[in-house]
């Protein structure tokens, strides 16, 4: 399905936490009506309790909360927080709760990983960044890498219904209360950027994420980048990059250099080899944490949201980007994604790459295997 491109919209770019928790938890304070917070990650640190005293304040004077987290991603936030939420009157649903952590079953891998917050039909926030401390990286110079972008506009009705219709359908699994459905939505124009809401789920939109992408880089002329922290995508993908650098097209992949999850972090470098011969760049980010899931191409198109370019969130997790077609907006993700690069990447040199040592070489060759393997016992070995 081909998500409407709708104008008339005010974006600002949030640029890590440093810029989005502030903006978030102003917006939160001022909510007079409603809230919905969807979040893999929350945390129960400096941060998670920031958001967390906000939300239950707006409960307590009277506005209408709903928070729904991850069964897995946060799986940890204390019962006693979660507790305080809803002495509160905060209302909480957990996502697919886990039951086994020791199961490849395609319904345990789908994960709640949408980062979307709409707060009074009025603004929004959509992105990668979860409820977590940015400052708290261990070893790493903070704050993570990472975007959101924060909407107001006619953006909001898609959004908006897209947010009501997951509490609804997830508050039924849960025998729950459900939330009225509010038409209401500002939908009058805010500005004159033109941009698209697109979302991965397992019924009507699985492949909407991934096709905005294929789109997109099928038609760039000069220049596409990619922010990805956790890289490893699909045939069509790796296809579709290979053949726009052979077209002149500038690639440039910006991917994680830190070693975060070691499975899927050899796996990805796997694929190094076939795309310095194809002539994409590959800068490796080692600053922070990578967090990222964004790209600019030819300077007017642009996606900032939570969908990584991998197994896990093209195939299984419910995802949100949204799709920007805006020179100026596209221009300042393009110019931060570009200093980001200067200031805290490592370009991967072809020549070095292939005179790795055979024991790096057989690592990279045994995680790619590993990670194919477990996809195939997911029943999705034929998309990787």
């Amino acid at each position: 399905m081909t998500p409407e491109v709708i104008d008339g919209n005010l974006l600002v770019l949030l640029r890590s936490g440093v810029e989005y928790f502030p903006a978030l938890i102003s917006a939160i304070d001022a909510a007079r009506e409603e809230i919905y917070l969807e979040t893999y990650l929350f945390e129960d640190d400096a941060t998670g309790r920031c958001v967390a005293a906000a939300l239950c304040a707006a409960a307590t004077r009277s506005v209408a909360v709903h928070l729904m987290i991850d069964g897995f991603g946060a799986k940890d936030l204390p019962e006693e927080l979660r507790q305080r939420l809803r002495s509160s009157g905060v209302q909480l649903l957990v996502y697919r709760p886990v039951i086994s952590r020791l199961t490849l079953r395609r319904q345990r891998l789908r994960r709640l990983h949408r980062k979307v917050v709409v707060i009074d039909r009025e603004i929004a926030f959509v992105g990668g960044i979860n409820i977590i401390d940015d400052m708290d990286t261990p070893g790493h110079t903070p704050p993570r890498f990472d975007y959101a972008v924060q909407i107001k506009g006619p953006l909001l009705r898609p959004i908006h219904a897209s947010t009501a219709q997951l509490w609804r359908h997830v508050a039924l699994a849960h025998l729950r209360r459900r939330a009225a459905l509010s038409t209401a939505v500002d939908a009058s124009p805010k500005g004159t950027q033109r941009a698209a809401f697109v979302t991965r789920d397992n019924v009507s939109h699985r492949r909407d994420i991934e096709t905005a992408y294929l789109t997109a880089i099928a038609s760039a002329r000069h220049e596409i980048i990619i922010a990805n922290a956790y890289f490893f995508p699909g045939r069509r993908f790796r296809e579709a990059l290979i053949a726009a650098a052979a077209r002149g097209v500038r690639v440039v992949l910006v991917l994680q250099g830190r070693v975060e999850y070691r499975l899927l972090h050899y796996a990805t470098q796997a694929l190094y080899g076939k795309f310095l011969a194809a002539g994409i760049e590959i800068y490796e980010y080692r600053k922070s944490f990578l967090h990222a899931k964004v790209a600019v191409i030819d300077e007017e198109w642009a996606t900032v949201g939570s969908s990584n370019i991998d197994p896990f969130s093209l195939m299984l997790a419910r995802e949100a980007n949204v799709v920007v077609e805006d020179r100026p907006f596209a221009l300042e993700l393009r110019d931060s994604l570009i200093r980001a690069m200067e200031d805290g990447a490592r370009i991967v040199v072809r020549a070095r790459w292939l005179h790795r040592s055979w024991a790096q070489r057989a690592l990279s060759w045994i995680c790619y295997r590993t990670v194919r393997l477990l996809m195939g016992l997911a029943g999705y070995g034929a998309e990787v």
